[in-house]
């Protein structure tokens, strides 16, 4: 299978991704007290649950959990097959390996959602729950900090103002996958889409229109 060196590429992310994940869940104390710095203040390891999407978003039930965990595997068997789809099209080798990167970042993030919450007992809900729980219903484990600001907006800036903020991400090996491979494509798109026309469509040259000799003219030595 000639693509299969996009996949090899999704499944080493996936491998480094949960081997963080797991080293982080066993050695680590949740919360700021398990915090370890990096460099300084700004960037640490910080052992959080993420149980939504993206940015500390979330569903408020157990069925929108199931919901987005569904989604997310719909969303890496599309991802899949559209890697196999470019590769046979002929499409530019980067962004088939960008693509690769958001698939093996989705799919480090759907293991979490999908076993972490039987494997890790971390599922979200813990009330009277269906035959499927916690399977689909695990969180996601964050763990990279770049606290970057944190501290109270004064009170005349409108809308947020005289509330306490952090900024900012919280992230895993998964979302910087993703996001490093929808950057690159958004960086490199005229690259990867540029449009080639084809040859037999290119502009003929213009010739000189052939001069055809006069035949009532009359001949030299005649």
């Amino acid at each position: 299978m000639k693509y299969f060196k996009y996949y090899l590429l999704a499944f080493v992310i996936i491998v480094i991704d949960q081997a963080v994940k797991l080293a982080v869940h066993e050695y680590m104390e949740m919360g700021p007290l398990g915090e370890i710095k990096i460099f300084g203040n700004w960037f640490k390891l910080h052992y959080t649950l993420n149980p939504g999407m993206a940015f500390g978003l979330e569903f408020g039930s157990e069925y929108g959990k199931i919901g987005l965990t569904l989604f997310r595997i719909i969303a890496v068997i599309i991802i899949a097959f559209y890697i196999a789809y470019l590769h046979r099209k002929g499409a530019h080798s980067g962004f088939i390996w960008c693509m690769s990167l958001v698939l093996g970042g989705a799919l480090g993030n759907v293991i979490d959602s999908t076993f972490y919450g039987v494997l890790l007992d971390n599922a979200l809900f813990v009330i009277n729950p269906p035959p499927f729980y916690p399977w689909f219903h695990g969180q996601v484990i964050d763990m990279f900090y770049l606290d970057i600001w944190e501290g109270e907006i004064p009170e005349y800036v409108p809308l947020i103002g005289g509330n306490y903020y952090s900024l900012w991400p919280i992230f895993n090996v998964a979302d910087a996958s993703i996001f490093t491979g929808v950057m690159l494509i958004l960086l490199f798109q005229s690259k990867f889409f540029e449009r080639h026309v084809p040859a037999n469509t290119q502009p003929e040259a213009a010739t000189e229109p052939e001069v055809v000799p006069d035949a009532e003219s009359p001949q030299s030595g005649n």
